[in-house]
């Protein structure tokens, strides 16, 4: 006992020292439970308090994050976790997202409606964006499993909270059940990753030589179900079954947050798991175990061609939605073959852009399907000659997501190419080749789906146009986002220099 008393000691002024560094996390622990306990005992006499307390917090989170972005990598707790310039920036992304949903479910008809109101929704949120961070700055096997657990059942109750019909239900259970048993295989991976190596932390000398001391089949086997987990969260193909009826069937607002943050987050993860293997000589991933660059390339190719050429075939426009986000996170596998601030920059450059198109294209999707009910690209016909202010925002949302000019989507598309051309240079690997121009191929093919919602608004005649009021506060965000989109493309230094 006498032996363990230093150790406890160290421990603690460890934790205390790293609680300087953990205040963003803290606030969003407190603002936890006061948006909780102010829903429980002030909703009816102040029901917008829960909504100011919640944006308040996550506003305070951002600045405390943006205190950090200088920082050197740090560990604290013991090293269970790492602050980093990356992580940071992860954390940065989590919080644009998470204020976009607020403001989107605050005007969201569907839940202004519902007898739960808002308040269980935004403790939910801030309980998934610790959990995000969480997820962002974990250098240990444990401290992933339960950061991405948090994150999954947060997500699970968010696709079920209006439960407003059958399909929602639906939606939540496949959730549910298709996240556990990937939770599951993901667990017994890293049992067995523990019982190879003798240590959970994966910047640990021992971890990487622990696994290159047993056979390469039991411990690619082990590496490989771990991945399952992460690939289930980026809804990378063949992991993707579940997201176009999870996507179709939760709210709008929730569908829009999930095609963003823990995507994100997965790769966050996906990128400490893949430092391990970096070889600084080559400047490439390089591993004995498995062949990690034709991997990812291969599941980069099949998430494009897949995600791509099936959206062809969608008419609801969620479901359209949902499969082009497998799309573009094959697309973003892509910037993670070069390991350098180049490439980190290109993938977090393209994550931001990212996230103000899709939450975008969902705030003006669910802005037409709550005044006019039309959820199917075929209704949308006529729609462009008398909401021309929202219909010509959702043209320059869909030509970004395209990846054209004159918006910043291009902007994007180019730096993530550009790491991929260097990450074949450096290489000269032929699988890497065939990814860049499947990408290629792909971006070519996402003008048949995105563009077919334009050609029935302004192109084709209905029976009788609806009008849709232009004063409604997503009609407005809608139009901001997108005119950023336009903004970015002449000042893209507006992001380059937090990046």
């Amino acid at each position: 006992m006498n032996d363990l008393i230093p150790y406890i000691s160290s421990s603690i002024r460890d934790s205390l020292a790293s609680l300087n560094f953990f205040r963003a996390e803290i606030s969003l622990v407190m603002g936890f439970l006061v948006v909780i306990l102010s829903d429980l005992f002030f909703s009816k006499r102040y029901p917008q308090l829960s909504f100011i307390l919640t944006l308040s917090t996550l506003v305070l989170v951002a600045y405390q994050s943006s205190g950090f972005l200088k920082m050197v990598s740090t560990p604290l707790f013991g090293g269970m976790i790492i602050m980093d310039h990356l992580a940071i920036l992860f954390k940065l992304l989590f919080c644009l997202a998470s204020i976009l949903f607020v403001l989107f479910i605050r005007f969201n008809r569907a839940f202004q409606n519902h007898d739960k109101g808002f308040g269980d929704m935004y403790s939910i949120l801030l309980a998934v964006h610790l959990g995000l961070n969480l997820m962002a700055m974990s250098a240990n096997l444990l401290m992933v499993y339960l950061s991405l657990e948090m994150v999954s059942l947060g997500s699970y109750l968010m696709v079920g909270y209006l439960s407003a019909g059958q399909r929602q239900t639906e939606a939540a259970m496949k959730y549910a059940l298709f996240g556990a048993v990937c939770s599951a295989i993901m667990l017994y991976g890293i049992s067995l990753l523990y019982g190879f190596t003798g240590t959970l932390y994966l910047n640990d000398p021992a971890f990487l030589s622990g696994l290159h001391n047993i056979p390469r089949m039991a411990s690619a086997l082990a590496l490989i179900l771990v991945f399952i987990g992460i690939a289930f969260k980026l809804s990378l193909v063949p992991l993707h079954f579940w997201s176009p009826d999870v996507y179709e069937g939760a709210p709008t607002p929730v569908t829009a947050f999930l095609s963003t943050a823990p995507k994100i987050a997965g790769f966050a993860v996906l990128i400490k798991f893949l430092e391990i293997f970096y070889d600084p000589e080559s400047k490439a991933l390089s591993s004995s175990i498995l062949d990690l660059n034709f991997v990812l390339a291969f599941l980069a190719i099949l998430s494009m061609l897949l995600g791509n050429f099936v959206a062809i075939w969608q008419n609801n426009v969620k479901r359209m939605l949902a499969y082009s986000s497998i799309g573009h996170t094959g697309f973003m596998l892509m910037g993670l073959f070069i390991f350098s601030a180049s490439g980190f920059k290109a993938i977090i450059f393209y994550m931001t852009v990212y996230v103000i198109m899709n939450m975008a294209a969902f705030l003006i999707v669910d802005e037409i399907e709550e005044k006019t009910g039309k959820q199917y690209i075929n209704e949308y016909k006529g729609l462009g000659k008398k909401n021309s202010l929202l219909m010509i925002s959702l043209l320059i949302v869909l030509v970004s997501l395209t990846g054209l000019p004159p918006t910043v989507g291009f902007t994007a598309k180019f730096l993530v190419f550009s790491t991929a051309l260097e990450a074949y240079n450096l290489s000269g690997l032929p699988i890497l080749m065939i990814m860049i121009i499947t990408a290629s191929l792909s971006t070519i093919v996402s003008l048949f789906y995105y563009f077919k919602v334009p050609l029935n608004a302004f192109l084709r005649e209905t029976s009788g146009p609806v009008q849709i009021s232009t004063r409604s506060p997503k009609v407005y965000m809608g139009v901001f986002l997108a005119f950023l989109l336009l903004l970015l493309i002449i000042f893209p230094a507006l992001l380059e220099h937090i990046i």
